[in-house]
């Protein structure tokens, strides 16, 4: 059993869950649906035995405006 992160964001009628600790991501039409559909993919990701793993501590989610 491994604990993961993640990132929950809309785009478009999407929601998008991406996992901080390994490079998977889904979507579904609501925050459950992508969150599952998120663990059902991480669960398929770590089938393969070469799949890396890694540990995150503490996570900050932050949201700023630069001038571009």
């Amino acid at each position: 059993m491994k604990n993961i992160k993640y990132v929950v964001y809309k785009e478009g009628k999407y929601y998008v869950s991406q996992c901080l600790n390994v490079d998977v991501s889904s979507f579904g039409e609501t925050i459950d649906e992508a969150i599952a559909s998120l663990k059902e993919a991480v669960s398929l990701y770590f089938e393969d035995e070469n799949s890396e793993y890694n540990v995150i501590g503490e996570a900050l989610l932050g949201e700023d405006v630069i001038h571009a």
